[in-house]
């Protein structure tokens, strides 16, 4: 039987926030790993995660199908890790959540690789959403030509290097007052990006089932003022939490879209917080879920004070430190 270190996983968006903690999980189970990106020689930071040698990047670009190919030669297994939350230029949903997928799994199937496809929670073909159509796209493209690829849909993924409680934090720190769009009560499921690439590993190991969909959510479901709620807490920081209803939130978006950092906010960003992200009862009866695959999820409020607490109010970080 073939050993891990005779495997070579070629981890497509392997250098972006969930990729670096998928990398590192496959790197602890000895996988030889290739990461696919736009720009290898900004993927150093993941050398270290590896022994000499595990770990290499290569230059890839979904939107051309022979660098993808390139990339997908000599591989046993593709994971595909990339999406974008908003479009830019030629980087749209379609382009790289569509048809993007689709191109990864057809260079797959020729290389007669296996593969795990990250997707997300509220994946819809009818969504008014255009992220959420194009997340649907792609998990059609990937079924389509590989039927026993695996496809992960995670809820908010939060982490060290997140795009969303440390936007929020950052916010917090800048302004007197945080938005509630729809007045907070969108229910989330926020999943720990390390339960995360602990699925994909063993999805790569061979323990999920073929051509399954599977939900991945952390332990508790929160609304969006709860979850704000627990960034504060963790910050130290007092904010005015405002309602703003979903039509003034879009108004403002149609200028905000145009922002840079924290302060981005999309029209597309706001249909998506229309609808609830959650695992579905189906999911958890069918038992694709972190607990159905043995992963005891972790919380929001138990990982979040291990990254946020560079955000806290000066006066009450030294007096805690004091």
């Amino acid at each position: 039987m073939a050993s891990n270190q005779d495997t070579l996983v070629t981890v497509f968006g392997g250098s972006g926030f969930l990729g670096r903690s998928v990398v590192r999980a496959l790197a602890k189970r000895d996988y030889r790993i290739r990461v696919a990106v736009r720009r290898p020689e900004l993927a150093g930071h993941l050398q270290p995660l590896g022994k000499v040698g595990q770990i290499h990047a290569v230059q890839t670009n979904l939107r051309y199908p022979a660098s993808v190919e390139a990339a997908m030669r000599d591989s046993h297994i593709a994971i595909n890790l990339v999406g974008i939350l908003a479009e830019g230029g030629a980087q749209t949903f379609d382009a790289v959540q569509g048809t993007g997928a689709g191109t990864v799994a057809k260079a797959a199937s020729a290389a007669g690789a296996r593969m795990v496809h990250i997707s997300a929670i509220g994946a819809d073909e009818n969504s008014l959403s255009r992220y959420a159509r194009a997340k649907a796209a792609g998990e059609k493209a990937v079924l389509a030509a590989i039927p026993s690829a695996t496809i992960m849909r995670p809820s908010i993924v939060f982490g060290p290097e997140d795009q969303f409680t440390n936007r929020f934090a950052a916010l917090a720190r800048m302004s007197p007052a945080l938005p509630l769009i729809g007045g907070g009560v969108t229910k989330m499921q926020p999943v720990y990006v390390g339960d995360v690439a602990t699925a994909v590993a063993d999805a790569v190991d061979g323990k999920t089932r073929p051509g399954a969909t599977y939900e991945l959510g952390g332990p508790e479901v929160l609304t969006m003022r709860e979850i704000m709620e627990i960034i504060l807490a963790t910050t130290d920081r007092k904010r005015t939490l405002v309602s703003l209803p979903f039509g003034l939130a879009n108004l403002k978006a149609q200028f905000l879209q145009f922002a840079p950092g924290a302060l981005k906010l999309t029209p597309d960003q706001v249909l998506l917080l229309r609808s609830d992200n959650v695992v579905s009862d189906a999911a958890k009866a069918a038992g694709l879920t972190l607990e159905g695959m043995g992963i005891a999820a972790d919380s929001l409020e138990a990982v979040a004070p291990q990254y946020l607490w560079r955000f806290r109010a000066a006066g009450q970080f030294q007096k805690k430190s004091a």
